[in-house]
Parts: structure tokens; C-alpha cells; sequence
């Protein structure tokens, strides 16, 4: 297995291009994309309807195939995995959250929450188990089934879920669409504090400014490319970068829409 030193870099897309579609139907979604994304940060990434967002964080997190380019999530080349080894990488590397929770309805909190765990025959460190429930607020809740949670709880357990295997990245893919603003700021603060007090590396998709800004760094795409990014967001500055981005956008609609990977 191919392997590079990157220090202080979890994740890294190199000249990473995704192509769908043949002919005429062929669509590009990623475009010569370079991104780094630092260790025990928080990173969100933004753009306009059809950027390439969602398949940059597909492609980041192995649930994608690139079309040319390269991936790495720490040691590892994403990009040169076949199937049992981008299994294993999900399994073992790779923390999710995502929008519908994606929770078994017929397991507990608690069950739900080692089941990655359980699926690759692991147990679970007893010390930083505790530490993720006693961080999540969820001790009171663990015999419960998801029917019985409330959005922000059942997001919570997600969280859960994602950080009691030590993965190198957790992907969270728009976590707070589905909650309301404060289930919304209870999963986001979890998320950074996951950052500040267990040096996670996290990687967020949303649309949201006031989400954004919970990360340490917000990296904007358009077409397909990084065009933008800024450190420790406020709401206001990402609001204002969203607009000048989505002014450029419609500026510039359909002036590439056939271009294809060379």
C-alpha cells in the first residue's frame, strides 16, 4: 500500500478530477481540485448548487472513485484501494455523520453506537468510550431506540458513532439540515469541541453560514474548483463570501459546461 509522509495534513485531494456520464451526458463535477485539510482542525467546505462539494467529501472519504488524481487520507492512497481495502478504510479510518442519521431502528443508542465497532470485531477503549458518551450528553439515553430520541439526540448518537473508533477523519455531510437551530448549535458546538479537547479532524458539507462558523477554516469551491477560503469564519464574513460567489456563478453559467477531463 502507497504511503506519504504529509506531517501535520489528515487528508489531501491532489489534482482530483470526477467525471459522470459519457458523451454529450458527461458532466464534470471536480476539476483539478489540490486541497489539504490540517490535522485536529475543523474545515468546512461551501458552494453554490452543483460546486462539487458533496463529491469532494465522497471522493475525500472513499465513498467515490476519482476520474484522475489522487487521494490520501493520512498514510494511505485512498485512490488506489479496490473494494476490501476501501471497506477496511471506511471502517477503520473514516468517521460519518450525515444529514438522516442513518441510525438502526431496531438497536439501541448504545448498540448503534459500537456498531462499527462490532461489525470489525473490535471492542471499545472503556476510557474513551466514557469520554465520548460524557461529551455527547448521552448516558441517560443509551438503552433508548431511535423512535424514542429527539433529532438533536439521535444526530448525537451519529456523533457518537463516528468518534468511538479514534478514526482519522470524521465526514459530516450537512449534520444539522434536518435539526432545528438549537439541536442544530448542540451538534456543531460537539463537533468543534471534538476538535479543541480530542484533537479531531473534522470535515464538514453544508450550506449554512452560522454552521460554517464553527470551523476553523472554510474552503469555497465553484465549478468544481477551490476558488476561496477563510479562516476563523464569522457568519457574516461567510454570508458575504457565499454572495460574491454566487454572483460570479450566475455570471459565468454555462460557459464550461463541456469541458471534459483530459
Amino acid at each position: 500500500m502507497a504511503t506519504r509522509d504529509d506531517g501535520e495534513v489528515a487528508a489531501r485531494a491532489i489534482d482530483v478530477w470526477k467525471a459522470y456520464g459519457e458523451g454529450e451526458a458527461r458532466v464534470v463535477a471536480l476539476r483539478g481540485v489540490d486541497l489539504a485539510l490540517r490535522r485536529a482542525a475543523f474545515t468546512a467546505i461551501m458552494g453554490p448548487s452543483g460546486s462539487g462539494k458533496s463529491t469532494l467529501m465522497h471522493c475525500l472519504a472513499g465513498l467515490d472513485k476519482v476520474t484522475r488524481g489522487e487521494v490520501w487520507i493520512g498514510h494511505t492512497r485512498v485512490s488506489d484501494l479496490g473494494e476490501t481495502g476501501l471497506t477496511r478504510l471506511r471502517r477503520d479510518q473514516v468517521g460519518f455523520v450525515f444529514q438522516q442519521f442513518n441510525l438502526l431502528p431496531t438497536l439501541t443508542a448504545q448498540e448503534n453506537i459500537l456498531l462499527p465497532l462490532s461489525i470489525a470485531g473490535r471492542k471499545p477503549d472503556p476510557d474513551w468510550y466514557d469520554t465520548v458518551i460524557d461529551a455527547v450528553g448521552l448516558r441517560d439515553r443509551l438503552t433508548h431506540r431511535p423512535s424514542q430520541l429527539s433529532g438533536g439526540q439521535q444526530q448525537r448518537v451519529a456523533c457518537a458513532r463516528a468518534l468511538v473508533s479514534r478514526p482519522e477523519v470524521v465526514f459530516a455531510d450537512e449534520p444539522t439540515g434536518n435539526l432545528d437551530s438549537r439541536s442544530g448549535r448542540e451538534v456543531l458546538g460537539f463537533l468543534r469541541e471534538s476538535v479543541r479537547s480530542f484533537g479531531q479532524t473534522v470535515v464538514m458539507v453544508t450550506h449554512d453560514p452560522v454552521a460554517a462558523s464553527y470551523a476553523d477554516r472554510v474552503v469555497f469551491l465553484a465549478d468544481g474548483q477551490v476558488v476561496d477560503e477563510l479562516a476563523d469564519p464569522t457568519a457574516e464574513a461567510v454570508l458575504e463570501a457565499m454572495k460574491r460567489l454566487d454572483g460570479a456563478t450566475l455570471a459565468g453559467a454555462g460557459t464550461s459546461a463541456g469541458e471534459a477531463v483530459a
